[in-house]
């Protein structure tokens, strides 16, 4: 008799743009515990995020200081509230999503995470400010030739930022660079080459301000040994140092979010189950277009 091959948990958490308006509201009003998570984050951030996640306008939740810690406190009260019956053997998270997976994997407390995340918001929109930059995506051509057509502009700043999936690879830089980018990812044949809606060039060295001002906070928090490997979008490896965990997250406000390579060495390391925790179920898609032989749920 064939035994059945043994469910390895891969618990993953969404980065900016899975906001919606109400993300959490029948958590709060079904679940005294998930009331108690929300109210403390109010507290923490001085003012009530809970009325903007609840009942804001899209344009309100867009707001890279509503949008940051909103999706963090919506993630982390789904993984500990509608999660708390499974045990992750490994967790991961989409740029801002790595901060969700630092409490879910006991390496930093709710709190302390979550007034990281305030400041990486401020400190973001500020970059975005002093240099103004923008994203886009670049769908149906192969990463090297979108890497190396990024190599070509000349005289602005253009980088490959998020490595979503085969053949969905995010750049950032300069307004310019990205027009001119586009232009010639379309002439390198990519299928469309799509301006997007951001505040700015996140994952590129525009954000090195940014870096600067989140190294400070975090070299000055407590990080432990996380309970399982939290796979990093720096090293897209599973790390459970608490000093390479600090570095790395340092590190990803200017590299690129290598989720497509995660993933992989996520299912390569067993992975049979990927958990989203969470607004939305875009992580879900991205997974699916990785590994064709693993289960994809929302907690």
């Amino acid at each position: 008799m064939l035994q059945s091959k043994e469910t390895m948990n891969a618990r993953i958490f969404p980065g900016q743009g899975a906001q919606f308006s109400g993300m959490g509201k029948d958590l709060f009003e079904q679940s005294p515990e998930a009331a108690s998570i929300f109210e403390k984050a109010n507290e923490i951030l001085g003012f009530r995020i809970t009325d903007i996640m609840f009942s804001g306008t899209e344009e309100e939740l867009r707001r890279t200081d509503v949008t940051q810690p909103a999706i963090f406190i919506h993630s982390v009260v789904v993984s500990q509230i509608q999660g708390s019956h499974i045990k992750p053997n490994m967790v991961a998270g989409h740029s801002l999503g790595e901060f969700s997976s630092l409490v879910s994997s006991g390496c930093i407390s709710f709190s302390d995470a979550l007034k990281l995340v305030a400041t990486r918001a401020s400190a973001m929109q500020k970059a975005c400010e002093l240099i103004p930059g923008t994203m886009a995506a670049i769908l149906g051509l192969e990463d090297s030739i979108v890497e190396e057509v990024c190599a070509t502009i000349k005289d602005e700043i253009v980088v490959p930022a998020n490595y979503n999936c085969p053949g969905q690879l995010v750049i950032s830089g300069t307004v310019r660079g990205i027009e001119l980018a586009c232009e010639a990812m379309k002439a390198a044949g990519a299928k469309r080459a799509l301006p997007l809606q951001v505040g700015g060039a996140f994952h590129s060295p525009l954000m090195e301000p940014a870096r600067e001002e989140l190294a400070k906070v975090i070299h000055a928090t407590q990080f432990n040994e996380p309970r399982c490997p939290i796979y990093q979008n720096v090293s897209a490896l599973g790390e459970k140092s608490a000093e390479m965990i600090k570095e790395n997250l340092i590190a990803q406000l200017t590299a690129p979010v290598r989720w497509t390579q995660s993933v992989r060495q996520m299912g390569a390391d067993g992975a049979t189950e990927f958990n989203e925790c969470g607004p939305g179920k875009v992580l879900q898609g991205l997974v699916k277009k990785i590994l064709q032989d693993v289960t994809t749920t929302s907690l």
